[in-house]
């Protein structure tokens, strides 16, 4: 009796074992291929993301790439603009980034006093979007770290044609975000997928012993648009 106890157990751990390295396997599989979360670490796309605001983003969507592989699965959709996109820094890939898509290959940027044209016409700022310097650099005035280099300044920008299969990012918070108008154009393989809603949400600047007014509560389960 003894013995038959003894393998009873073990069977009993084995399947705990199991059933836990599967679910283990699942969330990695799950994580990699479908869906990931993030958190909002700067203001640059406020006030559509805040600092402290928790994503979930669909991988899928855009094709997700193979882990370890080049390999990318067959994309839903291709972004498109207004998509709010997370994506690897061109400049340093180990760095996740989100910024909102302006424009798509093929099209034609340009910035005049801080409104947005893409093909001649005004992208308008999102409905949460905001500029936080009242002061505007004048056309003629060159920032030093502009891309393309001679391609005018923050505020006068352009105009500068997409490449395709590239993409032209900008934050929502738009005097404050560090996007193509610095580093260039997004190529598509560096994108990893699309916002899909906030889970969680709070402010880093209120105590903790304060956690029911540090949870922001209306920021739970918004979609992001």
């Amino acid at each position: 009796m003894k013995i038959k106890k003894t393998k009873k157990k073990k069977n009993i751990i084995q399947e705990y074992v199991e059933a836990f390295g599967v679910a283990i396997i699942a969330a990695l599989i799950l994580r990699a291929l479908v869906i990931q979360a993030y958190r909002i670490p700067t203001g640059s796309m406020e006030d559509t993301l805040l600092v402290g605001d928790f994503l979930l983003v669909n991988k899928f969507i855009y094709g997700a790439r193979i882990p370890f592989t080049g390999i990318r699965l067959p994309a839903l959709k291709h972004p498109k603009q207004n998509d709010i996109i997370v994506f690897k820094y061109p400049k340093d890939p180990k760095l996740d980034y989100i910024k909102r898509c302006i424009a798509v290959g093929g099209q034609t940027v340009e910035i005049k006093n801080k409104v947005v044209y893409v093909d001649g016409k005004e992208f308008p700022l999102p409905p949460r979007g905001k500029f936080i310097d009242p002061e505007i650099r004048p056309p003629g005035v060159e920032d030093y770290d502009i891309y393309p280099p001679g391609a005018g300044n923050r505020d006068n920008y352009g105009p500068v044609t997409v490449p395709e299969g590239y993409f032209f990012m900008m934050g929502d918070n738009r005097d404050n975000s560090l996007d193509s108008r610095y580093w260039g154009f997004l190529p598509k393989k560096n994108i990893v997928g699309g916002a899909l809603i906030i889970y969680w949400s709070w402010d880093k600047d209120i105590p903790l012993y304060r956690i029911f007014h540090k949870i922001r509560w209306n920021r739970i389960g918004k979609i992001i648009k």
